[in-house]
């Protein structure tokens, strides 16, 4: 007998993705995506958790050529990480 999966209370999900985000590996991802998730996450919709979830998901090494530039990302994360890119030089450029 399979047990039906219980949904997590959002307030456990945004500690989660918050964790996941800041505990990366490479320093880089932990400033890109724990600062996009320090800004986001408390009030992003469920699709947009999703679609940060799905980017956690991935490597960092592959992730830090995605966000610089440097390869192109899956379509299926494309438009998000791109947002994700764009908000974090935004952040530099106003910081210089």
């Amino acid at each position: 007998m399979s047990e039906e999966p219980t949904l997590e209370p959002r307030e456990i999900r945004l500690k989660r993705l918050r964790m996941r985000a800041w505990h990366r590996g490479i320093k880089e991802m932990d400033l890109i995506l724990g600062g996009w998730a320090d800004l986001h996450l408390a009030t992003a919709d469920d699709t947009t958790l999703d679609q940060f979830e799905a980017v956690l998901e991935e490597a960092d090494q592959d992730l830090y050529q995605w966000v610089s530039g440097q390869t192109a990302p899956p379509p299926a994360i494309a438009d998000f990480l791109g947002q994700i890119s764009r908000e974090f030089r935004a952040t530099l450029r106003s910081r210089i």
